[in-house]
């Protein structure tokens, strides 16, 4: 009797333990402003004292690649913080806050006093020690020119290439583009049909952009583009071979369209060329380029840089540094000081672009006396997000199946034309604000994705975008006169119809048409004016040798992308963004490797 007693008073004793120490699991599934609705599912897992132990990401609509950083950081963040309330993962913001909601609301709603672990934490980090180190290449910035450049380096025989990007992942602006690259193939059926050829290529590129590019820049642009492409599927990219089309502002159907969504596809082929090649590429995040060194003759010979610690990095380069750090539009004291077109970039004007684009680049050449062109040339676009200035929730294809509609109901301007033609037109709207609007040609179902990743029912279920059997419904939604928007449509449609056929000219000058906008439901979706490339920057050879005040290569100094200038002119046809990092991206890694 006293063993099963002494057994069962053990029993006891292990059960309340047990009970005591048990974890409690709460879920909650919230919207995002990027996934839409029930975007971001997530499960915080509590200890019996209150101590967050376990936070995991079930699900994530958000756009892969782009929010994976937030993805992994903020649960360790919130575990090793014991909060829920953390610093966003920087580029990676609407998806940060998106994951703390979907905690909050998983604690909120299962009952838990969330008061104390909403805190603020202090992080205390302990300074690493500093650091030297040495490769071949030295490349500033992990967009899509950087790792285009690195990749090309060791194409190129370079032995070891450092990148380092003062983001916490990789990427850049090219991650949170369109995925449009502008290349012909004078060889092809599809450039015979649209009547395309590399040299229209390069006439559209110099002429849209005024005649101020320059002429062999341009050239080696537009003739290197299907080169490009074709290294690109080498490295398992791959593209809608079907979906050659028309970008905003691009002028001609020539934009190819990769499979994956906005620019991740192009980091996926990089990623995996880079893992594969780990031994000689290597990409230190969150470590940002502070200055460029040089030797005793004048040539380029590394960098200097604060590493994630604060501590200092050195980093010699045997050959030579490319930089590759993109443009300045996330600064808005750059863009006043510099904008000599628009007259109003203060912080009232959004930007499409990521939180690292704060002209880095620009500052550190500058001490070197290297040579600036065209600053003043900052592109704009008409499609930005009306909260955040993004690209994302934009429910176009492409140019032919669609309208810009003005808050009277009206159309006001060619929406085949010039970027900086459309985004002039849309300051003199009212609010500054327009519609984008069409039919259900290109969204059969309404599951299917726009150029970013988002289904246009997605968009609807998040209040970002609005759909209506009917016209004069649509015009409901958006507050726009019904038959103004009727009439505007009807008229639009003629031309779409051959009315051009019968010498009628469209009165805005449009010439790209498609089929009529008569097939519902029909869409809108709202959209503002959005600062989204600087086209001026550093002067630059065709070797990428970034060139001085004197007009001297500055030795050992190469730079790609959008930190140079003198390619694009007064105005960057649209698609050409993409084409410029892998042309000018692999001719600055083999310049470089090559020692030129």
């Amino acid at each position: 009797m006293k063993k099963i007693l002494c057994l069962a008073l053990a029993l006891a004793v292990m059960l309340t333990a047990a009970l005591a120490v048990a974890d409690t699991s709460y879920t909650a599934t919230v919207d995002s402003q990027i996934g839409g609705v029930d975007a971001v599912t997530c499960t915080v897992t509590l200890a019996d004292d209150g101590t967050i132990v376990a936070v995991t990401v079930d699900e994530c609509k958000d756009t892969p690649g782009i929010c994976d950083a937030a993805v992994k950081a903020i649960p360790e963040q919130m575990v090793a913080q014991n909060s829920i309330n953390v610093d966003a993962v920087a580029g990676a913001t609407l998806t940060s806050q998106a994951i703390m909601n979907a905690v909050t609301a998983a604690l909120t709603e299962g009952g838990v006093d969330v008061t104390a672990l909403s805190e603020k934490k202090e992080v205390v980090v302990e300074k690493a020690a500093d650091e030297q180190l040495e490769a071949d290449i030295v490349i500033i910035g992990a967009g899509g020119a950087g790792l285009a450049a690195a990749i090309s380096a060791e194409q190129n025989g370079a032995k070891s290439v450092i990148v380092v990007e003062k983001m916490p992942k990789v990427g850049g602006n090219t991650i949170l583009a369109g995925g449009a690259l502008n290349a012909v193939d004078d060889r092809s059926e599809t450039a015979v049909k649209q009547n395309d050829s590399v040299f229209w290529h390069y006439t559209q590129t110099l002429k849209g952009g005024d005649y101020q590019g320059d002429p062999e820049l341009v050239m080696t642009l537009v003739s290197n583009a299907w080169d490009g492409v074709m290294w690109l599927k080498s490295m398992g990219m791959e593209f809608n071979e079907d979906a050659i089309f028309t970008v905003t502002g691009g002028l001609w159907e020539r934009a190819h369209k990769p499979v994956m969504p906005v620019g991740t596809g192009f980091f996926d082929t990089y990623n995996r060329y880079i893992d594969a090649h780990s031994d000689v590429i290597k990409v230190m995040l969150n470590t940002k380029a502070e200055e460029i060194t040089t030797d005793a003759n004048g040539r380029v010979n590394g960098i200097v840089c604060t590493g994630e610690t604060g501590n200092t990095i050195t980093i010699a380069a045997n050959s030579g540094v490319v930089v590759a750090t993109g443009g300045f539009a996330k600064n808005v004291e750059m863009r006043q000081v510099f904008d000599t077109i628009w007259g109003c970039l203060d912080e009232t004007v959004r930007s499409t672009n990521h939180e690292g684009a704060t002209g880095d680049g620009v500052k550190m050449m500058q001490k070197l006396g290297a040579d600036f062109i065209q600053m003043g040339n900052i592109q704009l676009l008409p499609l930005g997000d009306p909260v955040t200035g993004s690209l994302a929730g934009n429910i176009e294809h492409n140019v032919e199946t669609r309208v810009f509609i003005n808050k009277e109901g009206n159309r006001y301007c060619d929406e085949g034309g010039r970027r900086d033609d459309m985004t002039n037109a849309l300051f003199a709207q009212t609010d500054k604000t327009m519609y984008i609007v069409m039919d259900s040609d290109t969204y059969p179902t309404g599951d299917e994705l726009n150029n970013f990743g988002e289904t246009a029912n997605q968009l609807v279920a998040a209040g970002r975008a609005y759909k209506a059997d009917t016209l004069e419904e649509l015009a409901a939604q958006i507050g726009v006169p019904a038959d103004a928007l009727v009439a505007a449509i009807t008229e639009y449609n003629r031309y779409c119809e051959g009315g051009d056929k019968y010498g009628e000219k469209d009165e805005f000058g449009r010439s790209l048409f498609a089929t009529p906008i008569d097939n519902g439901p029909f869409y809108a979706a709202a959209r503002v004016p959005t600062v989204h490339h600087t086209m001026g920057g550093v002067r630059i050879n065709t070797s990428c040798q970034v060139i001085n005040e004197k007009g001297e290569v500055i030795p050992g100094l190469y730079a790609a992308g959008e930190v140079t200038g003198g390619i694009h002119g007064a105005n960057r046809l649209g698609g050409n963004a993409l084409t410029d990092t892998v042309v000018f991206g692999r001719i600055a890694g083999a310049s470089a490797a090559a020692g030129k």
